[in-house]
């Protein structure tokens, strides 16, 4: 008979975990590092409690594997975390793993994806992404943290051979039949709606602008404003004219959310006017209709800002992410098992973050569910979650999966 999950059981696994990258600051658990290693080492015990076997694959994820023939359904999520980050975002959904692995009569394997949030190379969904088939490895593999240690140099320190990760996607297509991921909510969707769990329909669309401002650097105070070029000054510029683009939308189009998200600044001294500003703008809908619409009347913005300046701006798309749908039948089953479980039919969420059963999702059925979080906060050291609700998530996943072939 499956084990009833609850919130003590997860507890004791967090407990497990312990303190480990938890500073004053917040978690700090950046990929291919020692507090990286030590949650391995978690991982590797919770799976011998449960009975898996770990394995490592050439891209550096973790698989709790079970005693049974592939393919398997997979569960779980990362480890890893932002500088500054919570305790639950990623190790709520590997914690949760562990529970449905001991809980369910069905073979699980449990999934921890290296490097999702891509903090210190800025390589989000690194692990799913090698699993997938989508990295365009040369390129990733030269990239640099802020000590210029390169990605492929941190591999291998971490015991990852680099030149292995193409045979990733071997792993997916072979052992896993479906994947889900238990994530805590990063809105207050659910807390308003008074739900513990909500089913996650798919995740939004995304852009991210990469601007590189050109103007003259001069001296601060001999300058007259009338000959200055000043690169910083039309960057704040830019940076307001592209939220007042996008609440021109409102009511027009989809929820469209946009971001400057960085800025790099030269030659930076506070004593001389702005030369050159690098600026990232992230822009994210449930579909590429609301994004369009205000790149359109952002190139006119830009076009009024360099007219008025004397400032050269020059845009470049970085990244653009196609919606992600996950897979009807499989999101149909969590919605009965909900039902089940709480009495009644579950909220469906659009998520606008990425995670990797979004990636995965591409290439084998995935859904995820999302967990009540009561002040939206996350990617911070505030980031809280209920582990009774957690543990409803848990249970409901466990449901679900004993009515899929």
């Amino acid at each position: 008979m499956t084990q009833v999950i609850t919130a003590k059981a997860l507890s004791a696994r967090f407990d497990a975990l312990g303190d480990v990258g938890v500073g004053p600051e917040g978690v700090q658990r950046l990929a291919w590092t020692a507090e990286d290693a030590a949650t391995r080492e978690w991982f590797e015990g919770q799976a011998a409690e449960v009975g898996l076997r770990v394995e490592r694959d050439p891209a550096g994820n973790l698989w709790g594997c079970p005693d049974a023939e592939p393919p398997w359904w997979g569960v779980g999520s990362h480890l890893d975390s932002v500088r500054g980050g919570g305790r639950f975002d990623g190790p709520l959904g590997v914690a949760c793993a562990f529970e449905i692995a001991a809980a369910s009569d069905r073979p699980v394997a449990v999934v921890s994806f290296a490097d999702e949030e891509g903090a210190r190379f800025n390589t989000p969904t690194f692990g799913s992404k090698a699993l997938a088939g989508r990295l365009d490895l040369p390129a990733v593999l030269a990239r640099r943290d802020d000590d210029g240690v390169s990605l492929r140099e941190a591999m291998r320190s971490a015991g990852v051979d680099p030149d292995a990760i193409d045979r990733a996607p071997e792993w997916l297509r072979t052992r896993l039949a479906g994947f889900v991921e238990i994530h805590i909510d990063q809105t207050t969707e659910l807390a308003r709606a008074g739900e513990p769990v909500g089913v996650v329909s798919g995740l939004a669309a995304r852009t991210r602008l990469e601007v590189r401002l050109s103007g003259r650097a001069d001296h601060a105070g001999t300058t007259p404003r009338s000959e200055r070029r000043d690169a910083l000054s039309a960057a704040a510029r830019l940076i307001v004219g592209a939220e007042d683009a996008a609440s021109s939308l409102d009511g027009d189009h989809a929820p469209l959310t946009v971001t400057a998200s960085r800025i790099i600044t030269k030659p930076n001294a506070p004593t001389t006017i702005a030369a050159e500003v690098r600026l990232w703008i992230d822009a994210r809908a449930p579909g590429f209709d609301a994004i369009d619409a205000w790149r359109k009347r952002l190139d006119s913005v830009v076009l009024e800002i360099g007219a008025r300046t004397g400032v050269e701006i020059e845009i470049a798309v970085a990244s653009r992410s196609d919606p992600r749908e996950f897979a009807p039948p499989l999101r149909a089953a969590l919605s009965r098992a909900c039902e089940a479980v709480l009495g009644h039919e579950p909220p469906e969420l659009v998520c606008f973050a990425g995670h990797d059963a979004g990636v995965v999702a591409e290439r084998v059925p995935a859904a995820m569910l999302f967990v009540r979080n009561a002040t939206g906060v996350s990617h911070s050291p505030d980031e809280t979650v209920s582990l009774e609700d957690a543990a409803v998530a848990a249970r409901v996943v466990v449901r679900a999966l004993e009515t899929l072939a």
